[in-house]
């Protein structure tokens, strides 16, 4: 089969897509029967950090294990990429000794570049840029519980960061629609996105005006990695752009809520809402898991039917 890689939300089509939750529904379900499921035997996944996490590690890592593979954790500052080795020279040895491999990084470019002199499926396990993998698991996460989110309406309140710009691109995949919401200064770029004026994405200055009927209201932190000089800053610009019940009550009335995590309760969201019964974040966390298995399934194998 062709090498593909993940590296954008619209690297894979919306065919590929219904596939992919498809796959993502029978892998969770034979999960929680606790049926062994061993497809990636002998198999490894090489994961890459130079930023910190929790969930994107555990979920590649543990979802791994479960097909039956292996995963080997690098940190650049623990490799020689730290020490100024050329990214094409890391990805020509790293895809040698490996099946497929996720990074999680800054710039976009870093993976890009990767990816280009790579010889196996390479993964974007978050950039500055993007962050294809946790809006994966959002939406499979919202088809779970409301269905098809095909016409649907998704209020992105907050910073137009690199989850902001996958929501716009996934818009356009998946056919549907987002009201973003952000302080004056941090607007949308849509270039940045890869947009063309598809008309899937409306902005509103006042984020209660982007809740209205919403279908899905989603947030991030005020101050992603990588920003933290603007801390201050952010801290003041965004006061306005905290998700609370009032505007859970102006979306539709059984409107979900999804944040990335970690959140920041008083900040970005408050406690009635992300512990509150519009909220699905411990769902949606750990559907990181399962979709990522469907993915690397999907980019190592191919189809299958089942």
């Amino acid at each position: 089969m062709d090498l593909r890689h993940f590296l954008q939300f619209k690297d894979f089509s919306r065919e590929e897509f219904d596939y992919l939750f498809e796959r993502t529904r029978w892998i969770k379900d034979k999960f929680k029967r606790y049926e062994p499921y061993h497809p990636l035997f002998d198999r490894t996944l090489v994961m890459i950090f130079e930023k910190a996490s929790t969930r994107t590690r555990l979920s590649f890592e543990a979802g791994m294990h479960q097909l039956g593979g292996s995963a080997i954790y690098l940190n650049t500052r623990d490799s020689q990429l730290g020490r100024g080795e050329p990214v094409e020279d890391a990805a020509q040895v790293i895809s040698r000794m490996s099946d497929v491999v996720m990074i999680r990084t800054f710039e976009q470019a870093i993976v890009e570049r990767f990816a280009a002199n790579s010889r196996v499926p390479v993964i974007n396990g978050l950039t500055n840029e993007y962050h294809p993998c946790q809006i994966l698991a959002d939406i499979y996460t919202f088809i779970e519980h409301r269905g098809s989110i095909q016409g649907k309406t998704v209020a992105w309140v907050g910073d137009s960061n690199n989850m902001c710009n996958t929501w716009l691109q996934a818009a356009e995949v998946l056919d549907f629609n987002v009201h973003v919401s952000t302080p004056p200064g941090y607007e949308i770029e849509p270039e940045q996105a890869g947009l063309y004026g598809t008309g899937h994405f409306e902005s509103f200055a006042d984020p209660m005006a982007a809740c209205q009927g919403a279908d899905l209201v989603t947030t991030d932190v005020w101050t992603s990695m990588g920003y933290e000089a603007e801390n201050e800053a952010r801290m003041k610009a965004f006061a306005d752009w905290c998700v609370d019940g009032d505007m859970m009550r102006v979306a539709a009335p059984d409107a979900l809520f999804m944040h990335c995590l970690p959140a920041h309760r008083g900040e970005e969201v408050t406690a009635e809402v992300i512990d509150g019964p519009h909220s699905v974040v411990w769902e949606e966390a750990e559907n990181r898991l399962h979709v990522q298995k469907a993915l690397m399934e999907f980019l190592l194998l191919g189809r299958i039917e089942n």
